[in-house]
């Protein structure tokens, strides 16, 4: 179940995003939690790519708590930046890049390749695709989190490639 100051943010997000012109998808626990599977929400994460990083910071100024600015770790890189929307933590990644096993870095995801739509407590989601999210939880190494997923969609029937 989604906490109530979650779908307050979630509104929030979808009313100020809901033009279009930014292509954005929820990504993590609550983009996983709109698609039926089990986990516990506790913030907000979006993907997008690098100018709707900057975008959605300009479109939520009054609700920035960390700027939108380039980052990067030993295993992924991207345009951060965090948001606080109704006491709920919203985390913005653009252009987001993984480091491959040979140290190379992957192209900058897609959003609109791997998103859906889910809809329901009024509003219509894009979030990215559980099947996506396992491949990124393996690609980094997050291998609880892919087997929770792997699990999940296999009991669905809707196997991902090892």
């Amino acid at each position: 179940m989604i906490a109530e100051q979650h779908l307050t943010a979630l509104q929030t997000l979808c009313a100020r995003l809901e033009d279009g012109r930014v292509t954005w998808a929820l990504t993590g626990s609550l983009g996983m939690a709109l698609q039926g599977v089990p986990v516990a929400v506790h913030d907000i994460d979006i993907q997008t790519d690098r100018d709707g990083a900057y975008e959605i910071e300009r479109r939520f100024s009054d609700c920035v708590v960390t700027p939108v600015r380039y980052a990067a770790s030993e295993r992924i890189r991207s345009h951060l930046g965090a948001l606080e929307i109704g006491g709920v933590k919203v985390e913005i990644m653009g252009a987001l890049q993984k480091r491959l096993d040979d140290g190379r870095w992957e192209e900058p995801v897609d959003v609109a390749r791997y998103r859906c739509w889910v809809e329901g407590e009024g509003l219509r989601v894009p979030v990215l695709s559980l099947v996506y999210e396992y491949r990124a939880y393996r690609a980094l190494g997050r291998n609880e989190r892919a087997e929770m997923l792997r699990r999940w969609l296999q009991h669905r029937g809707r196997i991902p490639p090892r």
